[in-house]
């Protein structure tokens, strides 16, 4: 049985799906720049969770958004949209900005072994049903409108913020937050107005003015029209829980009055540079693009990454990106020299997806095989089951090759060298082999040939 941890219960719960298929809708980027490292680790532990229901044999609807329009910059109500200041910093249009950056981003998914979701929606195609969803709340008595936009009043509700924990007793209007017009310090914008009608490159007429959506109201509505008014998974990094999933749920239940709205919320903990969360913000982020430049292989980092669990904040340095490198380089030497029909301990594949189904623990998962292989408990078909969850493309058949006359000579010749213990020689041929881009190991079955990484 299943088992992750439900961020709106704080519990680790079994797994059980409201239907025959599993509705699961994750956040997708906000594409005015390139996705950094910190905000792919939600995409991989996302993808963690997707391959585990697949191996559950679960039908699932995976539906991401691509946000190309009304992300603020202070993830509020204020600031300039990243969409507009990406197209300025670029000297393009907010469009085109759009299309480079999701391009980016669906290779980074590709280069990370990331199953990409079953739809994609861009919120600049879902106006429409962003409209109707503000026009369903204020006919329902959630709103007021304010010289700015329109905006949810979380009073009338009294279970606002129970996602996060909120208490918004705490904050008293105009005491220790500047709320402008806002009636209350939580309310949050579903729909803002233009203060200059024209000047935006993305903006709509509706509610009597010229506008464009909150950031929050695109992703309940389109997560809505693909999974309906209840599913079963909704992702997200930590972040997400206080504003961004937490003003979802608001305007999603209060829409259609079910509750939950979601059943599970999956979350994962930043990754951190130094004290700090890596952030685009704060200046102190790095590319996938950037990891590749200086050598690092995706999926190194990947498996950088499943060395911790997803629930545990995590530091990045180059030390330990560089030792996953390794690492995954070893580990995979490892795995080319399995057979088929080599022996394995029955209970190895038990105690793997024992791990997986304990809230996705990845560490303990990899403990575990490495184990195996050390104590020559695995063959390779357990190995290629394993790896269509990790997805780190442990097997590497292609790396096998025919052993031609010259290097048979070298082997025979080096094989000789050994005997007779004449180790500068044996190094000589094997610097030699290296050089004509093969890798020689010495093994309890005599020396094996692979193509070098």
């Amino acid at each position: 049985m299943l088992k992750i941890h439900n961020t709106l219960t704080r519990k680790i719960e079994e797994f059980e799906p409201l239907g025959k298929e599993v509705g699961f809708y994750a956040c997708g980027p906000t594409v005015y720049d390139y996705a950094h490292v910190g905000n792919l680790r939600a995409y991989i532990s996302q993808d963690i969770l997707r391959r585990m229901l697949k191996h559950h044999n679960y039908k699932v609807k995976h539906v991401m958004n691509i946000t190309d329009v009304g992300h603020l910059t202070d993830d509020g109500d204020e600031g300039e949209d990243k969409m507009e200041k990406g197209a300025k910093r670029e000297g393009k249009t907010a469009k085109e900005i759009a299309e480079f950056y999701t391009k980016a981003f669906k290779e980074n998914l590709r280069d990370l072994n990331i199953l990409e979701p079953n739809i994609f929606c861009k919120a600049t195609e879902h106006i429409p049903e962003q409209i109707k969803q503000v026009q369903d709340l204020i006919d329902g008595g959630f709103t007021y409108e304010t010289s700015d936009g329109i905006y949810f009043d979380t009073t009338k509700i009294d279970d606002y913020g129970k996602l996060a924990g909120l208490d918004k007793q705490e904050l008293e209007a105009g005491k220790r937050v500047d709320i402008g017009e806002k009636k209350n310090p939580h309310d949050f914008a579903l729909w803002k107005f233009s203060e200059t009608p024209g000047k935006r490159q993305m903006e709509w007429d509706a509610f009597g003015k010229t506008g464009f959506p909150g950031w929050h109201i695109e992703c309940s509505a389109m997560s809505m029209k693909y999974l309906g008014d209840q599913f079963d998974i909704h992702a997200g990094g930590i972040d997400h829980v206080p504003v961004h999933h937490t003003n979802e749920i608001a305007q999603a239940e209060s829409v259609t009055g079910l509750k939950p709205w979601v059943k599970y919320w999956f979350h994962n903990e930043f990754l951190k540079m130094g004290e700090e969360k890596m952030a685009k913000s704060a200046g102190n982020f790095i590319t996938l693009q950037t990891l590749q430049g200086k050598g690092i292989e995706p999926l190194s980092y990947r498996y950088f990454l499943l060395q911790s669990h997803y629930r545990k904040q995590t530091n990045f340095s180059w030390e330990a990106l560089e030792a996953a490198q390794a690492g995954l380089k070893n580990l995979r030497k490892h795995v080319n020299k399995l057979k088929k029909n080599d022996p394995t301990d029955p209970m190895i594949e038990e105690k793997f997806f024992d791990a997986l189904n304990d809230d996705l623990n990845t560490p303990e998962a990899l403990a575990i095989l490495w184990d195996a292989l050390k104590k020559d408990e695995i063959n390779l078909d357990t190995i290629i089951r394993f790896d269509k969850i990790l997805a780190l493309d442990l097997h590497q058949p292609e790396k096998a090759i025919e052993i031609t006359d010259e290097i048979q000579k070298i082997l025979d010749d080096r094989e000789k060298a050994r005997k007779a213990k004449d180790w500068v020689e044996s190094d000589l041929l094997r610097d030699e082999l290296r050089k004509m881009g093969f890798e020689v190991e010495d093994t309890g079955d005599g020396q094996v040939v692979v193509r070098s990484s």
